[in-house]
């Protein structure tokens, strides 16, 4: 199983199992590993990797998890 936590003013973490590709299927190379840290805040130079520049320019965010409302009808 895999698990996604969306940190406050920092990354998302992906643990477990997974495949990250580009817009054009091309998957990311993760050189083996079950855990990585995806850019929230857009100032990353290894995007889509977080490489931590959240924290060094005082990024904020917080995101409490909610309740989506069910989805709209297709029409």
């Amino acid at each position: 199983m895999t698990k996604i936590t969306i940190n406050d003013h920092g990354p998302i973490r992906i643990e477990g199992d997974m495949t990250i590709c580009d817009a054009t299927g091309k998957e990311y190379g993760l050189g083996g590993r079950s855990v990585i840290s995806l850019c929230r805040c857009g100032l990353s130079a290894n995007k889509p990797f977080c490489d931590g520049q959240h924290a060094r320019q005082g990024w904020q965010s917080a995101c409490p998890a909610r309740d989506l409302p069910p989805p709209k009808p297709k029409a």
